[in-house]
């Protein structure tokens, strides 16, 4: 992890794959998906060109409760997000903020201690699978 936070995990696959077994890793553990936000499509919708860039928003309403009941501002980086890249290399990346970055950003007690460190294993396996 980086000092923003930020976790990158260099995939073996294309975007595209990657992205597909972001979704079938979310769907086998019944996390919902929120939003997806097609970057690169929206840059073409203007006539701009962009690598891929797709952005998945995701998550268990009972897990983020949880810190929101600790901070209420945690909920401006919940849901859980997922952004699916490809660089100027042709590489494909998966990033992610890393839970325990995001506790110690809102000053989250004990309480949600036990999410957080959940979150992140879920987080990392997830992005291993997506990746692999």
């Amino acid at each position: 992890m980086s000092d923003n936070g930020l976790v990158s995990v260099q995939s073996r696959v294309s975007a595209r794959e990657t992205l597909d077994r972001l979704l079938a890793a979310l769907a086998e553990r019944k996390l919902a998906v929120f939003s997806r936000v097609d970057h690169a499509a929206g840059a073409a919708s203007v006539g701009l060109s962009l690598r891929p860039t797709e952005v998945v928003i995701f998550g268990n309403p009972k897990g983020g409760t949880a810190l929101m009941q600790d901070r209420q501002s945690s909920g401006i980086d919940l849901p859980l997000k997922a952004l699916v890249w490809e660089d100027a290399d042709g590489k494909a990346w998966l990033t992610y903020n890393d839970p325990t970055w995001v506790a110690k950003r809102h000053g989250l007690g004990a309480v949600s201690e036990s999410a957080v460190k959940a979150m992140a294993g879920l987080l990392g396996t997830i992005a291993q699978e997506a990746t692999k």
